[in-house]
């Protein structure tokens, strides 16, 4: 069964629904229109380029093509994450992009090749949104798992001298710290499992749903993609951590300011 299409006139509409949160936010004294109005536009010009691209993308279905798609893709993430865990980039853009595109790459050619097993392992059709949902929810972990630790490590700097001072190595006495990221990152992932479909239906099976697909063949790949999703931001935010101490602190084992965006 085909999925219904939705015509301009209800786009109108869709778009119109906005308005009530706006209305509502200005009522309570928040002066978001501009920035909510500037939002909405970038996203409707974004995805619809991104559309165009993709249809051409899946039409030509060549592997180096497909392949440079997703390397854009891990760049921008790369910056995302450090401009939003207030990182410079000119000194952790390397470390990140090494730790998400392993654990990406990882991910997707295991489900892909190993699991999906389709005719050619380079299919656009799989490895372009498949890649995509991973990179999207290990961009949030990775997020999280940086701000944490380095909000933490200047937040106890008396606490982390002095476990230096006491004989601790670097990796010792930022380890309480570390453990804390890595499970404030992966806890969205882990409660997200543990109630998908009593809370909510995630987006790829309603997707699967909503084109025609069999819940049961839905189901599967909403798992597959879930413990995929967990593996690599697993992966990712360890990985990234551990690469970035050798960058974020000195010979000296103390954290460098120049590393860190000021407030």
């Amino acid at each position: 069964m085909a999925t219904l299409d939705i015509q301009l006139p209800q786009m109108a509409l869709l778009y119109g629904l906005c308005l009530l949160p706006v209305l509502l936010l200005w009522l309570i004294g928040l002066r978001l229109s501009r920035d909510i109005g500037i939002s909405i536009l970038r996203m409707t010009i974004q995805l619809a380029l991104v559309g165009i691209y993709l249809k051409t993308l899946f039409e030509l279905n060549h592997p180096w093509l497909n392949g440079l798609w997703i390397l854009v893709m891990l760049i921008v993430a790369d910056l995302s994450i450090l401009r939003r865990a207030g990182l410079k980039a000119r000194y952790f853009a390397l470390a990140t992009f090494t730790a998400i595109a392993s654990s990406i790459l990882f991910s997707t050619a295991y489900l892909v090749i190993l699991v999906i097993q389709p005719t050619h392992y380079y299919d656009a059709r799989y490895i372009v949104p498949l890649a995509g949902m991973i990179l999207g929810n290990c961009l949030q972990g990775n997020v999280i798992a940086l701000e944490r630790f380095y909000s933490a490590v200047r937040k106890n700097e008396n606490e982390y001298a002095t476990f230096l001072m006491l004989g601790a190595t670097r990796w010792e006495a930022v380890r309480p710290y570390f453990k804390e990221a890595i499970k404030a990152a992966i806890n969205p992932t882990i409660a997200g499992m543990a109630t998908m479909g009593l809370v909510s239906l995630p987006g790829m099976m309603t997707g699967q749903i909503l084109g025609g697909s069999e819940p049961g063949l839905a189901v599967k790949y909403q798992i597959a993609i879930m413990i995929c999703i967990f593996t690599s931001t697993t992966i990712a935010s360890i990985i990234n951590l551990k690469l970035s101490l050798a960058i974020a602190f000195n010979a000296y084992d103390v954290l460098r300011d120049d590393v860190i965006k000021k407030p």
